[in-house]
């Protein structure tokens, strides 16, 4: 360990004891940003960043486990990232397979996807439906893997789910009309069930949501980190939630 780690770990250990588990976010949202950046800034390959930000995913769950988080959603794999060149997106494919089969091994985590399973090759459909599968029992930190996951391609099933059912129970249009509501498109939601995200955390400098859950995150509150994914440590972790912390939710009040 060198002098800046040393002084690193000093400051987290400050900033955690600081910490108000009263004011700590349930469920966060993760966007992982910035593999391939910060690959290229260290000479290493698009597929060696991606692996590296893999890694970083049990450190990251092992901090929320000390600050009484209940929910994580990772975003591992967009939709859009399906226009990526094969030889990317498929060794990526099997990083983001051999991760989910990781932590459900753990055995400390609820693994649950988020996405649409019908974009993604046999096999990552079955290593996700295996994860959730082991894991539901499992009393710890729900994990949503967000694979092939897209925010209007999620409201977009919600809503083709909520008519395929109703239309299965023989109701009319009209009388669909009279009842739709926000809570009804909510229990057709990838997330159904599980508490909205009250923080969002992006990695790499973006300021943006890039469709990550449009629905949820209505009244979120977002921290957006300069470093890049791999490149995320315990203290910047902690700086999010003592951001989180000082603000005054007002949920549109």
């Amino acid at each position: 360990m060198n002098l800046r780690d040393l002084v690193y770990g000093l400051y987290a250990r400050r900033v955690g004891g600081r910490l108000d588990h009263d004011q700590v976010p349930k469920h966060i949202g993760v966007i992982l940003d910035g593999n391939r950046r910060w690959a290229k800034a260290s000479g290493g390959s698009a597929v060696q960043g991606h692996q590296a930000g893999a890694d970083k995913i049990s450190e990251l769950l092992g901090w929320c486990s000390e600050t009484d988080v209940e929910v994580v959603t990772l975003w591992l794999l967009s939709t859009d990232n399906f226009d990526r060149p094969e030889a990317e997106l498929i060794p990526l494919l099997g990083i983001i397979e051999n991760t989910v089969r990781q932590l459900a091994d753990d055995g400390r985590w609820r693994v649950h996807h988020v996405g649409t399973l019908d974009l993604l090759p046999e096999r990552t459909q079955t290593v996700l439906k295996e994860a959730q599968e082991a894991t539901a029992g499992v009393d710890g930190i729900i994990v949503n893997v967000a694979v092939g996951y897209g925010g209007r391609q999620e409201i977009a099933d919600a809503v083709r789910s909520l008519l395929l059912e109703h239309s299965a129970k023989g109701t009319t249009f009209e009388e669909l009309a009279e009842v739709v509501s926000t809570d009804l498109i909510s229990e057709h939601l990838y997330t159904r069930g599980q508490p909205d995200p009250d923080l969002v955390i992006r990695t790499s400098g973006e300021q943006r949501l890039s469709g990550f859950m449009l629905w949820q995150s209505a009244h979120s509150e977002y921290y957006f980190c300069e470093v890049f994914w791999p490149a995320f440590r315990k203290v910047d972790f902690l700086r999010a939630l003592r951001d989180y912390a000082a603000r005054h939710r007002r949920y549109g009040a």
